[in-house]
């Protein structure tokens, strides 16, 4: 976490304050700028590493950035006509122009070559080269650029110093630096974007175990933290099998790697076309794919689409779906999918209905939503928990303590993960739902202030892990204990399909065994006169506490 690295954040601070003062002021358009920059400094470097990955394994690698660029205004050209304006893809690496001078030099070269370049680095026709249509490099002045420069090369040695000083994967520390970016978006809390913490979306895809040929779905994908999951879950997993890489747990008690050289072709090209995001933040989306680059990922598939809208049409298409959805706000009447059954307007439940149409058959969800969806009252609510528990098999709720998501906001929240079993169309025979787990988080592992500072131990991750695992329904269930109890599908359904866990506890009421008042009316009184005071001599207090205190001691006996 970035709060262990005050030299890192510092840096990340001056940056801020750079943009600030350089007049890029708005939150939004300094991200940016910044996530721009960072992306050409991490593109250059991965593709230094693959470069050298291939010499070492003596595989054929194309870099990026061998050979001539020709800007796709002047492709239509003859060949002998795009002469001129051809441009050395290796004068565009970040290593090349970051010490270029003057100034004023490096501005215009970024500008007119390194971001279109940037921009159109995919192809013509890819999905990254549309998304980043409408990107605008707005950095206003020479010296702004030198120094943002300048700040990101120290940031990089910064993070990776973190990296081998404190074995933490260097793209968890690019997360850290990232979600500190996203922090200062004061729409964020409006918007209901706030980025789940990177130990949460490990712990889904431990409980939903993404494989690799899933296609794997993400509704409001954001900067597409849970497809990085994932995809990080996967590489992970294949490595365990292939016993060729020394896996280390991370400080909060998973084992991930994000190393895809281990992978084979066929295994990356599998990842590249199964990994799906959506959302109606066209930054997001394209903060959201460079993401996804940066980590190896070559053309990520998000995509600019409301997925409650009428435009969104894609039933039955994933078996992996982990998910975020923003919590506030509602969509107009008349814009949401005609394909929904849920007469609401509210967005946390028409997700949820979402995400069921979008899983096949047998398809499973690890998704976050706001505890009032497990027990809010109202029709469409009672509605949706209906489709949980009737029309999937719904495997666990795991409520999560109000800090999980501070200092962004203090909401209350819940992990549902849930099986398709049945869809809108199918006749139910009977619910798909035999038995829910619950499992009561009391720690994630962090501080629940604003700080979110590290705790020694891995809080209840690790436990909810195993406990998960080898659940069964059939083993005698003790309510007395939060940390793991089964409920019957008939109780919920009498209970109005009630999802909270408090519904259906044993509360354990401890007896406490108080002293004697006399007792307590000594100590008080030796506490103000002393122990070493001879009670004869109480008679010679007129007044005051200790008269008032030897005379209740006398009424008790």
């Amino acid at each position: 976490m970035l709060q262990h690295n005050p030299e890192l954040k510092s840096q990340i601070d001056q940056l801020w304050n750079k943009f600030w003062a350089g007049g890029i002021s708005n939150p939004i358009d300094a991200i940016g700028q910044i996530t721009y920059l960072l992306f050409m400094k991490r593109m250059d470097e991965l593709d230094l590493e693959q470069q050298s990955a291939a010499q070492f394994t003596g595989e054929v690698y194309t870099s990026k950035f061998d050979g001539v660029w020709v800007p796709p205004e002047h492709r239509d050209k003859p060949e002998p006509d795009q002469k001129p304006f051809e441009v050395e893809k290796s004068t565009l690496r970040w290593s090349s122009f970051a010490h270029m001078a003057p100034a004023d030099a490096m501005l215009t070269h970024v500008q007119t070559k390194v971001f279109p370049y940037l921009k159109d680095m995919n192809g013509a026709e890819s999905g990254f080269t549309h998304h980043m249509k409408n990107a605008v490099f707005i950095i206003p002045k020479p010296s702004l650029l030198v120094e943002a420069v300048k700040t990101i090369d120290e940031i990089f040695i910064l993070m990776e110093k973190d990296s081998s000083e404190k074995g933490q994967a260097f793209q968890d520390i690019q997360g850290d630096v990232y979600e500190y970016l996203l922090s200062a978006i004061a729409s964020a809390g409006k918007n209901g974007q706030f980025r789940t913490p990177r130990h949460i979306i490990k712990l889904i895809a431990e409980l939903v175990k993404p494989q690799l040929g899933n296609h794997i779905g993400d509704p409001a994908c954001g900067t597409a933290g849970f497809l990085l999951g994932a995809y990080q879950y996967i590489v992970t997993d294949l490595a365990r099998k292939s016993d060729n890489q020394i896996l280390n747990q991370d400080e909060d008690g998973f084992f991930r790697t994000s190393v895809s050289s281990g992978l084979t072709e066929n295994a990356k090209e599998i990842l590249n076309k199964t990994l799906f995001g959506y959302d109606i933040d066209a930054n997001m989306v394209r903060m959201g794919m460079m993401n996804l680059m940066m980590h190896g990922i070559e053309e990520p598939l998000l995509d600019y689409k409301d997925t409650l809208s009428k435009k969104f049409n894609e039933p039955n298409q994933y078996h992996i779906i982990m998910a975020n959805p923003p919590f506030t706000g509602s969509i107009d009447k008349g814009d949401i999918n005609e394909d929904l059954s849920l007469t609401t307007t509210k967005t946390e439940l028409l997700f949820v209905e979402t995400m069921v149409r979008m899983l096949k058959k047998g398809g499973t969800a690890g998704v976050i939503v706001p505890q009032g969806v497990l027990f809010g009252s109202g029709k469409a609510f009672v509605d949706a928990r209906k489709i949980l528990t009737d029309r999937c098999d719904l495997k666990a709720v795991i409520t999560m303590p109000s800090g999980v998501f501070k200092p962004y906001a203090g909401v209350s929240t819940a992990i549902l993960v849930f099986t398709k079993v049945y869809d809108k169309e199918d006749k139910i025979t009977e619910p798909a739902t035999e038995h829910v787990w619950f499992y009561e988080m009391a720690s994630d592992g962090y501080t629940l202030d604003d700080k979110r500072s590290k705790i020694q131990d891995h809080g209840d991750l690790q436990d909810i892990v195993e406990k998960f695992n080898s659940r069964d329904p059939n083993e005698e269930s003790d309510r007395k204990n939060p940390k793991g109890f089964f409920v019957p599908y008939q109780e919920i359904k009498g209970e109005k399909y009630d999802l909270s866990p408090n519904r259906y506890k044993e509360m354990v009421f401890e007896e406490i065994e108080y002293e004697k008042p006399g007792v307590l009316l000594d100590r008080l009184i030796m506490e103000e006169v002393g122990k070493n005071f001879d009670k004869k001599m109480f008679a010679n207090f007129s007044s005051g506490i200790i008269k008032e205190l030897s005379e209740l001691r006398k009424m008790i006996g």
